[in-house]
């Protein structure tokens, strides 16, 4: 059975792109209070079902796919640039294609704007009714207004005209950054790519007993099952320790793990493996916002989605994938990893920062384990020190050195030399991240 939370969700989501709402009118057709109703509209701009924007409202856009995540509405736009609609309203909901910036003469610029684009430009009135009838939206620089007769045909037309204080420089880059922050978006895993679904997932009630576990054991092999209610929200975990030496009639609820750890949809791969590592559990539950059960995740799908998103080309780089970039691993038994510092890992004094070489060793761990054949694995703590700075450009040396190593864990020593002077120090606990 459905939540008002989900019910009001459901609606949302049935509503005609490019559809209107407020927080009065939901409340209003759902019957329910101003506050579950602003919940929910806030839960849709986080599943990016709708979108808002200051002195125009919400407005429903269209649920992009993750292999679409990139492509940005005129609302979105708006809402990165700090902009000013000034008509054509009904349109922010589409989707750009590309975008085209008008510093060049009126015929040139028309040849390269086409439907779906959006032509950034200043206070170029002609240049913005060209480009509107050629079915593009248009981005004004600089606060500039245009003519109300344009204003008018953007209405006319469902293509957003939009005023922003910002040059068009400034704009190009902000749009660029934020198409570059999707592009990292989707390269990163989460629950919902990778989680087994309600309907394939075995469950216990919570007033089921013991016998009800061993049949379901029986039927699945599986040796960990979610506990719900009748409303299906989730109350425990049990498992196969837990009914060792239990009578069949006793009730399960006696027994099992209740408030058990639990992953939303939107929560990293990486994240739920680590802390799966770090509790020792092999299932997690995947919970909406109302604690209701959607599916589970094993430790087994973390490991397989984690190896599977190594073998995939990525788009956005983050500072990980910089650092990755300047590593040259040498040595076969005894190795070592050669590093060049570039500028976008320094800090303001020009010395390698700490993320960054945070970042080198643990990654170089994870690389030295992998020749050791112990699979994927997780930094558990670390002691870091700095004995001499590091500057940009610096090429260093690092050499790992195992310590001691158990199924579970492996105790690690680093040494960074720049040249024959040692430079740092670090001391790293992994966890192995087991099948």
């Amino acid at each position: 059975m459905s939540t008002k939370h989900e019910k009001i969700l459901q609606y949302i989501e049935s509503l005609p792109v490019g559809d209107k709402i407020s927080v009065r009118q939901i409340a209003k057709e759902m019957q329910v209070s101003e506050g579950t109703a602003y919940r929910a509209i806030k839960e849709a701009e986080n599943r990016r079902l709708v979108s808002s924007i200051e002195r125009v409202g919400t407005i429903r856009i269209e649920k992009k796919k993750k292999e679409n995540i990139e492509r940005l509405t005129f609302a979105e736009i708006v809402n990165i640039i700090d902009g000013q609609v000034l008509g054509g309203k009904s349109g922010l909901h589409k989707t750009l294609t590309k975008f085209v910036i008008g510093a060049m003469k009126l015929d040139d610029m028309m040849r390269y704007t086409d439907a779906g684009s959006l032509l950034i430009v200043g206070n170029r009135t002609q240049a913005h009714e060209y480009a509107l009838k050629t079915g593009a939206a248009v981005l004004i620089t600089g606060g500039f207004d245009t003519t109300e007769s344009n204003k008018d045909l953007a209405d006319e037309l469902d293509l957003p005209i939009i005023s922003t204080t910002y040059d068009t420089f400034t704009v190009a880059t902000m749009i660029n950054r934020a198409i570059y922050d999707q592009l990292i978006k989707k390269d990163i895993l989460l629950i919902e790519d990778v989680y087994v679904p309600m309907e394939d997932t075995a469950v216990l009630k919570n007033n089921d007993t013991i016998a009800d576990f061993h049949r379901q054991n029986r039927r699945t092999t599986h040796g960990a099952f979610p506990v719900v209610t009748g409303q299906n929200r989730l109350v425990g975990m049990i498992t196969s320790k837990d009914v060792i030496g239990k009578e069949e009639s006793e009730p399960i609820d006696k027994v099992m793990t209740k408030n058990p750890i639990a992953a939303s949809m939107k929560t990293s791969v990486a994240s739920a493996g680590h802390r799966m590592i770090w509790e020792g559990i092999d299932l997690l539950p995947v919970i909406d916002e109302e604690g209701l059960l959607k599916g589970v995740i094993s430790r087994q799908d973390v490991l397989k989605a984690i190896q599977l998103a190594q073998r995939q080309p990525q788009h956005g780089e983050t500072i990980d994938d910089l650092v990755k970039n300047e590593m040259r691993v040498m040595g076969e038994e005894d190795i070592e990893v050669e590093f060049t510092v570039t500028p976008q890992m320094t800090n303001q004094f020009g010395a390698i920062s700490y993320g960054a070489f945070t970042i080198l060793l643990s990654e170089v761990g994870a690389f030295a384990l992998k020749r050791r054949k112990r699979g994927e694995a997780v930094v558990e703590n670390m002691n870091i020190y700095f004995i001499k700075p590091v500057q940009m450009e610096s090429v260093l040396t690092v050499r790992p050195r195992i310590l001691d190593m158990s199924r579970k864990f492996v105790k690690m020593d680093f040494e960074v030399y720049s040249a024959t002077n040692l430079v740092g120090k670090a001391m790293m606990t992994f966890q192995l991240l087991e099948r």
